[in-house]
């Protein structure tokens, strides 16, 4: 019997069971104290029957307690209803409640995956679905560990030959195939650089604190000028709640983005009440309205930039874009007035 009542259904059919009982029961004692409407009146009966003895009276007319003023159907049916409210509110409890818990845990694993497992109480479906969600998160956190552990093999394994393959090439007597071969090899060691970078920011996270966000601007300009980029940085804004390590990863990917095409850039903030915009723009060659979704995609690199100079390895503008969305913000491009690229970062105050 107590395994009936363990699932939601039977929980769900026992409250409104209860409910609709004692509704009746009211109703039931309620009639039966004050009995029907009161009786037409009472027909003129004798004193004494024929042999001097008063007559027993007449069931039909035994007085009841009299009725309050609230009386007839009014109390029960009230009484009925309310607590027809209260099973339908329980109820309805019952059944969001599990949902809403599986809800926020499934937010928190979004935004960490080592969060706290979900709690398996509750009725038997409920439990399942806890017991589940838990299996899955561990599932994940496994799944993850061993993509790092085979990351970090897969580095170090391929770091060594590709070392020892840049030490042998000074033994080719081809000056010009010595510099394209030493070329290639550069070109993988930053495409395996890149793609750690790139795995390694998608696996991190990091609790929100207080920055001042201005400061970080003018330090990452003043870092690029000492290096001889010609950054510029202007506008001002109070200290907002965000991931430091990543909006450093945005800013500094965007940043990169600008001056390897462009050869300048100017990051520029506008604060707001609701959020803070932050604007990387340069006069480049900038990118066509068609493909500026494109470019955050991982390896997309467009046609004009795909020389070992300038066209990179095509996953700064993705970690930029993740780093964001880590951070509750959004990040877009448009197009510069007068020509370029403007790549734009919203961060919600709220």
């Amino acid at each position: 019997m107590r395994g009936r009542f363990d699932t939601l259904f039977g929980r769900l059919f026992g409250v409104l069971l209860i409910a609709i009982i004692l509704a009746h029961l009211l109703a039931f004692a309620w009639f039966h104290y004050y009995g029907p409407p009161p009786p037409p009146p009472q027909p003129p009966q004798y004193t004494e029957n024929f042999d001097g003895q008063r007559p027993p009276p007449d069931p039909r007319f035994t007085p009841r307690p009299p009725r309050p003023w609230f009386g007839g159907p009014v109390v029960p049916l009230t009484f009925q209803l309310i607590s027809l409210i209260i099973a339908a509110w329980y109820g309805a409890k019952l059944l969001s409640r599990p949902i809403q818990r599986l809800s926020d845990a499934a937010e928190r694993l979004s935004e960490d995956l080592n969060s706290a497992p979900l709690e398996e109480s509750g009725p038997r479906e409920a439990r399942q679905a806890a017991n589940t969600f838990n299996k899955m998160q561990r599932r994940i956190i496994e799944q993850v560990k061993q993509r790092s552990r085979m990351l970090g093999a897969v580095s170090h394994d391929l770091r060594t030959p590709l070392s020892r393959l840049k030490l042998r090439l000074e033994q080719i007597g081809d000056d010009k195939l010595q510099g394209q071969m030493r070329q290639d090899l550069d070109d993988m060691i930053s495409m395996l650089d890149a793609t750690l970078t790139y795995l390694h920011e998608q696996r991190t996270s990091e609790a929100p604190q207080w920055m001042d966000v201005q400061a970080l601007v003018e330090s990452l300009s003043e870092n690029a000028q000492d290096q001889g980029a010609d950054v510029q940085a202007s506008g001002h804004c109070v200290p907002l709640q965000v991931q430091p390590m990543a909006l450093r990863s945005c800013v500094n990917n965007l940043l990169d983005n600008a001056l390897r095409y462009a050869g300048q850039a100017s990051i520029t903030l506008e604060d707001h009440r609701e959020q803070l915009l932050i604007r990387v723009i340069d006069h480049g060659p900038g990118i066509a309205a068609e493909q500026r979704e494109a470019v955050f995609e991982p390896f997309f690199r467009l046609e004009g930039s795909r020389n070992r100079n300038s066209g990179g390895v095509g996953l700064g503008m993705t970690i930029a874009r993740e780093a964001a969305q880590r951070m509750g913000g959004q990040l877009s491009l448009e197009e510069t007035p007068g020509g370029g690229l403007t790549a734009v970062i919203r961060l919600p105050r709220a």
